[in-house]
C-alpha cells in the first residue's frame, strides 16, 4: 500500500511537468528543425529552375523548417525565371534568399528571385538589381516588354510587402543597389554577414506560405543540409551555358572537317563527335531559336564544301559569317543569355581559317603523287595492319596511318603488308609474306 501511495503521489508531482512540456513539443513547428540549403551560382536556365523545382519539393516533403537558397547571379533567362518565382510564391514550406558570398550579386533575374522570398537577406559587400530586359548584345526592347517586366516585379514586391518603387526603378532605369542600401530602402529584409548569423536574426518571424497558413520561422541553430544534385543535373548545369555550346559546336565542325581533309587517324573526327554530343546536351538544356539552328548547319555545310572546291577560301569565308549569325540567333532571348561578342566574332574566324586550311591539306593529298618524306614512293613500302573494317583496312606505313584496301587474300590485324599501289587517298596492298613467296617463284 505504501508503495502503491509513493507512485500515485509521483506520477501526480510529474503531471505539472508534462502539461508544460506536452505544449511546448507542440509549438515545435511541423516543418521541422533542419534547413535545406541550395546553391544558385551562375546564369538562371532551366536547369535551375528544375533545380529549384526539385528543392522547394524536397523542402515541404521532407520536413524542413525552411529552404535556403544561396544565390550568386547576373541574370539569365525571362522564363526560367518566371518558372522559380512561381515555385516561391507558392511553396507550402519558407523559402530564403542568401545573396552571398562578398562579391556576390542578384542580377537582373536574380532581383525577382530575391524580391519574391519569403525572407531576403543580404551578405556586406554584395548587390542587387539592375533587371532591365536587354536584347542579346545589350539592345533595348520595345516598350510592351519593358511595361510587362516592370508590372512583374512591382506585383512581387507588393506581395512580400518590400519598396515596390525600388523594385520598379531595378527594371525602368536599370537601378543596382548594394546590400546596406537595399536594407534601408526596405528591398531586403535582413544583412547578414554569414549563414548562421542570419538564422539567428530571422528566428521568430512570421510569414504567409503559399497555401495562406501563417508560420513562425524555427531556425537558431537548425542544422543546414545539403540539397544533393544528382551527377547528371551537375553537369547539365555546367553545359547550360551559350558560350561552351557555341564553343564545343565550333570546334566539333572544325574537327570533323579536318577528319574529313585528312582521314586515317580518325583521332580529330572522334574528338570532334564528342564536342558536338556536348554541344547539343547543351542545347537541349537552352532555349534556342530555330532560325539560329539552320544558320549553323549552312556554315557546317559551307565548311565541308570548301575541301571539295578549295581555292581562295570562299566557302570557308562564308561559312564563318554563317557562324556568326548563328550565334547571333540561336540565343536571342529577352533579358536572356547572350555569347559574348568576343567569342561570337573569334571563334568564327578561327574555325573559318581552320576550314581553309583543311581545303588546301584536302587539295594536296589528293593531287600529290605517291611520294613519302624522302623515304621516295610508297609502292614497295612495308607496314602493319592496324585496324579492319567492313569495306578498308587501315595500316600504318612510313610513320603515318592510311585508309587501304587488301588486292589478294584476308588480312589480320598485325599483318605486315607491302603496299603496291595506291588509288587517291587509298592505298592498295597485300601481305608481305605473300609477295615474297611470289618472289621466291
Amino acid at each position: 500500500m505504501a508503495l502503491r501511495r509513493r507512485l500515485v503521489l509521483g506520477i501526480a508531482a510529474l503531471l505539472p511537468v508534462l502539461f508544460w512540456a506536452v505544449p511546448a513539443l507542440a509549438q515545435v513547428p511541423a516543418e521541422g528543425r533542419t534547413v535545406l540549403l541550395t546553391r544558385i551560382d551562375g546564369p538562371i536556365t532551366p536547369v535551375s529552375a528544375d533545380q529549384m523545382a526539385d528543392a522547394v519539393s524536397a523542402a515541404d516533403q521532407g520536413n524542413h523548417a525552411a529552404l535556403l537558397i544561396e544565390l550568386d547571379t547576373p541574370g539569365g533567362l525571362v522564363s526560367s525565371m518566371r518558372s522559380i518565382v512561381q515555385d516561391i510564391l507558392g511553396a507550402d514550406v519558407p523559402v530564403i534568399v542568401y545573396v552571398s558570398p562578398p562579391g556576390a550579386h542578384a542580377g537582373s533575374a536574380g532581383a525577382f528571385i530575391t524580391l519574391a522570398s519569403h525572407v531576403a537577406a543580404m551578405a556586406p559587400g554584395t548587390n542587387i538589381g539592375a533587371a532591365t530586359p536587354v536584347g542579346l548584345q545589350g539592345g533595348d526592347l520595345d516598350d510592351k516588354i519593358v511595361n510587362d517586366t516592370t508590372a512583374f516585379i512591382r506585383s512581387i514586391a507588393e506581395q512580400r510587402g518590400r519598396n515596390p518603387d525600388v523594385a520598379a526603378d531595378m527594371v525602368l532605369v536599370g537601378r543596382s543597389v548594394p546590400a546596406s542600401e537595399a536594407l534601408a530602402l526596405g528591398v531586403v529584409d535582413v544583412l547578414a554577414p554569414s549563414q548562421g548569423e542570419l538564422l539567428e536574426s530571422i528566428d521568430g518571424r512570421q510569414v504567409t506560405l503559399g497555401n495562406g497558413a501563417r508560420l513562425t520561422l524555427a531556425t537558431a541553430g537548425a542544422p543546414v543540409v545539403e540539397f544533393q544534385l544528382s551527377f547528371a543535373r551537375r553537369l547539365l548545369q555546367a553545359l547550360a551555358n551559350p558560350e561552351l555550346a557555341f564553343i564545343f559546336l565550333s570546334a566539333g565542325a572544325l574537327l570533323i572537317v579536318y577528319e574529313l581533309a585528312a582521314p586515317g587517324g580518325a583521332i580529330a573526327g572522334t574528338i570532334g563527335v564528342i564536342l558536338l554530343a556536348l554541344a547539343f546536351v547543351s542545347l537541349s538544356v537552352l532555349e534556342v531559336n530555330i532560325a539560329g539552328v539552320l544558320l549553323l548547319a549552312v556554315a557546317v555545310g559551307l565548311f565541308v564544301a570548301e575541301l571539295f572546291a578549295p581555292g581562295i577560301g570562299v566557302f570557308a569565308g562564308a561559312g564563318a559569317l554563317a557562324l556568326v549569325f548563328a550565334g547571333l540567333l540561336l540565343f536571342q532571348q529577352p533579358n536572356g543569355l547572350g555569347i559574348d561578342l568576343r567569342v561570337l566574332v573569334v571563334i568564327p574566324i578561327l574555325v573559318g581559317v581552320g576550314s581553309a586550311l583543311a581545303g588546301r591539306l584536302a587539295w594536296r593529298l589528293q593531287k600529290a603523287p605517291p611520294y613519302q618524306g624522302a623515304g621516295g614512293t610508297l609502292v614497295g613500302a612495308t607496314g602493319t595492319v592496324r585496324r579492319i573494317g567492313d569495306h578498308s583496312l587501315e595500316v600504318f606505313v612510313n610513320g603515318a596511318l592510311w585508309r587501304a584496301r587488301g588486292t589478294a587474300g584476308t588480312l589480320e590485324v598485325g599483318d605486315r603488308v607491302r603496299v603496291v599501289g595506291r588509288e587517291g587517298l587509298e592505298l592498295l596492298v597485300e601481305r608481305e609474306g605473300a609477295r615474297r613467296e611470289d618472289l621466291r617463284r
